[in-house]
Formats: structure tokens, C-alpha cells, sequence
């Protein structure tokens, strides 16, 4: 880019100085004359637009928490059926007499 339009690098600092500085106000010149004009033509559009996106994530949170409660709920599901059945196989091993010795706690 720079080999097409000689001194381009020494333009662009003295166009970011030119914004920054205070004395020029550049920043607010170049806001007030052209962005804001542009964005108060298309608030609507704007506001619209914000809506919706605001609405889409909304339920995209709640479709992803939904279907993490649903995730979880059927982890805790399986994994209390497999320790369930991993007990009962684990009282089944033992002996009424086994069970008799235990200590009452």
C-alpha cells in the first residue's frame, strides 16, 4: 500500500494526530460532521437490530441451559442406577452372618 501512495505512513501519524489532538478536535470534528449524522439516520435500524439480537441470546442461553439441566439430570440418573446396582451386588456378596457382624453404628 505504501508504494502506491508516496509518504503513506507519514500521512497516517499526522492523521492520528490530527484526531488526537486537542487543540484541532479532530475526533469530535470528524464525529459530529459524519458518524453522527450516519447513526441518527439509522437509529431505528439500530435499535431494531439490538432488539433482536438481545431477544436471540436470551433464548440461546435458555436453550443451553436446558439442555445442560437435561445433561446433568440424566449423569445423575445413570450414575445412581450403576452405583445402585453396584451396592446391591455388593450386599448380595455378603452372608446373613457377614451382616450380622457388622457393627450397629
Amino acid at each position: 500500500l505504501s508504494s502506491r501512495f508516496p509518504f503513506y505512513y507519514e500521512v497516517k501519524v499526522a492523521f492520528v494526530l490530527w484526531l488526537l489532538s486537542p487543540h484541532t478536535r479532530g475526533a469530535t470534528l470528524l464525529y459530529r460532521r459524519l458518524l453522527h449524522p450516519a447513526l441518527a439516520r439509522r437509529e431505528k435500524d439500530i435499535d431494531a437490530f439490538l432488539l433482536r439480537a438481545r431477544e436471540r441470546g436470551y433464548q440461546t442461553v435458555l436453550r443451553f441451559g436446558r439442555r445442560g439441566l437435561n445433561l446433568a439430570a440424566t449423569a445423575a440418573v445413570q450414575a445412581a442406577t450403576k452405583s445402585q446396582g453396584a451396592l446391591a451386588g455388593r450386599l448380595r456378596s455378603f452372608s446373613v452372618q457377614d451382616l450380622r457382624s457388622l457393627p450397629d453404628q
